[in-house]
């Protein structure tokens, strides 16, 4: 069979098979203004929940003018080739620096990429003796790591721990002496909000003899008293072995990291392939990230902002009838009781109609069976943006549905 044929004419991915009756709209929309909680899709301006930008730092201005400052110091050019050729800085190394002493680990290698850095980061410390067990609940860049471990693989269901140490036991009954076990979660999970028991998964370690490597991309500069991330939150951080994060949330910006002892993180810095062989960052990216950690650690505010925010917006969402569940976290799922097909109809609705700007997601983003919402409440936004949205995503619904949704007098509030 042709090679072309079979890869257009595939069944296996559902979005690629609809993905003519909704392109520019449910999946590769377009906004257009300053980026922001407030945007313009279509020619209407739209309330947006839809960027990872929980500290609303993409639009600060000390952010924007450290952003202009370095490009116009190094331009987009420099460092030309790999870290480790010639493509390392004194602003990489102060980074690297500065995100151990916030993460309370002894060292930390910075990363090009999250995706790419966590399927790196998987394949680089495990051999085919070793066991990777994993959240069943992962995101695509875990399960991508999954697939290229090519020694034993245990899934566990999603934030069971119950059914993990199962796992770990039969595992522990099988394995040989030279044969390691990796652990791997996320610390809050993208789509539905919910975080993991990461201090129940540490109280295991003592009992299985395992490494604990947690991707909290989402928690990172979010959850904890100081942003620390899901484990300073509960408590646990210390018993994350291998701790990874972005740049591309809370950060509003680009490149992730992976915090660890400093043996584990010197022998990283020259095995894992995906830094090894890829040009460095552009300078300014890193330099202008040195700024942005700088604002997580030094303005809890923002922090504090999202949280209200979120807690409006969930607690208004629920007292309005809609199906907000799972989450532990400012990320807000709201469950449909709809086809994918009927999703993509609504989200066009609410923004054309209402002018709210959300994504629907479906499988295989999320399970089979589910069809959601996803909002993302950031420091950017405000109890204005709020009441629209809580009028909006309602009565769009009831429109669709033709199921009436209860209506509430409660306003919302920032706490």
């Amino acid at each position: 069979m042709d090679l072309f044929a079979k890869f257009v004419e595939s069944t296996s991915n559902p979005i690629a098979v609809r993905s003519r009756s909704f392109h520019g709209a449910a999946c590769f929309p377009r906004l257009t203004g300053d980026i922001g909680s407030r945007m313009i899709y279509k020619g209407v301006p739209q309330v947006v929940w839809s960027l990872n930008n929980y500290l609303g730092l993409a639009a600060d201005p000390q952010v924007r003018a450290a952003d202009l400052e370095f490009v116009a110091r190094h331009g987009l050019s420099a460092p030309m080739g790999s870290r480790m050729m010639s493509g390392d800085t004194e602003d990489l190394e102060a980074l690297e620096t500065e995100l151990a002493d916030f993460c309370r680990k002894p060292a930390v290698l910075f990363l090009n990429y999250g995706y790419q850095g966590m399927v790196s980061l998987i394949d680089t410390l495990l051999d085919r003796r070793d066991w990777l067990v994993y959240d069943s609940g992962s995101h695509a860049c875990i399960l991508d790591g999954v697939r290229l471990h090519n020694g034993r693989v245990r899934a566990f269901p999603h934030n069971d721990v119950g059914r993990l140490s199962d796992v770990l036991a039969r595992i522990e009954r099988e394995r040989a002496a030279d044969e390691a076990v990796l652990v791997v979660t996320e610390g809050v999970f993208g789509m539905s909000g919910a975080v993991a028991p990461l201090r129940d998964i540490v109280a295991l370690k003592q009992r299985y003899g395992f490494r604990l490597l947690v991707d909290d991309a989402h928690g990172f500069g979010v959850m904890g008293p100081t942003g620390g991330g899901t484990g300073e939150a509960q408590d646990a951080h210390d018993g994350i072995d291998l701790y990874f994060a972005t740049f591309a949330k809370a950060g509003a910006s680009i490149g992730a990291f992976v915090a660890s002892s400093s043996e584990v993180v010197w022998r990283l810095r020259y095995t894992m392939r995906s830094q090894i062989f890829a040009k460095s960052l552009p300078w300014p990216i890193v330099a202008s990230n040195r700024v942005r950690l700088g604002l997580i650690r030094t303005r809890p505010e923002l922090r504090r902002r999202c949280w209200s925010i979120a807690r409006a917006l969930q607690s208004g969402l629920r007292e309005r009838g809609m199906e907000v569940r799972g989450t532990a976290s400012p990320i807000t799922p709201v469950h449909l009781a709809m086809t994918a097909a009927q999703a993509g109809e609504y989200v066009e609705a609410v923004r054309l109609r209402h002018g709210v700007f959300c994504s629907a997601v479906c499988y295989p983003v999320v399970p089979p069976d589910a069809v959601q919402l996803r909002l993302v409440p950031t420091a950017a936004h405000d109890l204005a943006d709020v009441a629209v949205t809580l009028d909006a995503i309602p009565a769009a619904y009831a429109a669709m549905t033709g199921q009436p949704v209860p209506s509430t007098t409660a306003a919302p509030e920032v706490t």
